[in-house]
């Protein structure tokens, strides 16, 4: 089956370096064609408001058009503004269609008129794809979807290059991203321990939180400085602040991580638990839990054997796990049961 993708990172600037997962995908059943977006999406971390305006709608609108114009096929969409957009598309042109929206995550869920524009567009999306378990029940129960159209994939990541070692001469702990953490328990933990710590995040999330002077917050680092970071700490940690609103976070700090052999402290909350085996391929503390988040940084950051052995199983995990390869596989496997539905070859 013919299926055009459409992923708001992939641009007219890039279109010619980014294929998605499009061949990692096993067979030669399916075919793949890709509709850039008009412009760069913008960074998460730089944008002013946490939820999408009407301008960046209208966008979004003009991407679904430009898939539904050329597609011979179904469509692929990444993110769910996209599905959202396209649900709509196609009861106003009445065309029928299969749409996967692979990388469904509202972040939290909405109420009145924009809830119940959710359920009318996304209505009749063919399949969801979700990066934690727990959101498969939480769609469920807000848009009125059956559960069995949400199908759970781990978030996928490409290889990420080893290009620095753990720094044994001045080490540190570093916690990198913004979304839903949780710094002020965080920040008392390593104020207690005294330790170096490194914070990559964003302003947004790090405003009106006092920082300890132990604690370092570069603003506005590249993601290749991330990776250094992440590379460099004896430690990453990924503190999340339990909302029953939110969704999933941390999902994209912790696969990387694991993907780069580091060893990982992380809340047990918002799909954490569906990547991480405690004690196995990274270490889970309990929410808003200050004394345990202490006791597991200053285990490993005593015990480098239970570092390394950490981070060594979270490698080998993630390689089985998170990459493009075990992604493309699921993601055939669904176009698979979707094209079947269709009766389409």
């Amino acid at each position: 089956m013919h299926w055009t993708v459409a992923a708001p990172f992939i641009n007219r600037l890039n279109l010619t370096q980014e294929y998605w997962l499009t061949k990692y995908v096993p067979g030669d059943r399916h075919k793949f064609a890709i509709v850039p977006r008009s412009q760069p999406l913008q960074n998460w971390h730089d944008r002013k408001s946490k939820v999408t305006g009407l301008k960046d709608w209208l966008i979004y609108w003009q991407h679904g058009m430009d898939a539904v114009k050329i597609t011979r096929g179904g469509i692929i969409t990444v993110f769910p503004q996209l599905p959202a957009v396209l649900g709509m598309q196609r009861r106003l042109t009445r065309k029928r269609f299969p749409i996967i929206a692979w990388l469904f995550n509202v972040g939290t869920c909405s109420t009145g008129i924009r809830c119940q524009f959710a359920k009318a567009s996304l209505d009749n999306i063919d399949s969801f794809i979700v990066h934690t378990k727990r959101e498969r029940d939480i769609y469920h129960e807000w848009l009125g979807i059956p559960k069995e159209r949400f199908e759970f994939v781990p978030f996928h990541e490409k290889e990420i290059p080893i290009t620095h070692q753990e720094n044994t001469e001045q080490p540190f702990i570093t916690a990198l991203g913004s979304a839903h953490r949780d710094f002020p328990s965080f920040f008392t933990a390593v104020s207690k321990l005294n330790l170096p710590t490194v914070v990559a995040s964003g302003k947004r999330a790090l405003e009106g939180i006092d920082i300890p002077p132990n604690v370092q917050t570069p603003f506005g680092i590249s993601k290749a400085e991330c990776w250094r970071l992440s590379q460099e700490a004896r430690i990453n940690v990924v503190p999340l602040l339990p909302n029953s609103q939110v969704t999933a976070a941390g999902q994209v700090t912790i696969v990387e991580a694991m993907q780069m052999g580091r060893a990982v402290i992380a809340t047990r909350c918002h799909g954490a638990e569906d990547y991480i085996q405690h004690g196995e391929t990274g270490l889970l503390v309990e929410p808003n839990s200050v004394d345990e988040l202490t006791q597991a940084i200053e285990m490993l950051w005593n015990n480098a054997d239970l570092r390394n052995r950490l981070g060594q199983a979270a490698q080998r995990y993630a390689k089985d796990n998170f990459s493009c390869e075990s992604s493309g596989a699921a993601l055939g496997k669904i176009l698979d049961k979707v094209a079947d539905s269709y009766n389409t070859y």
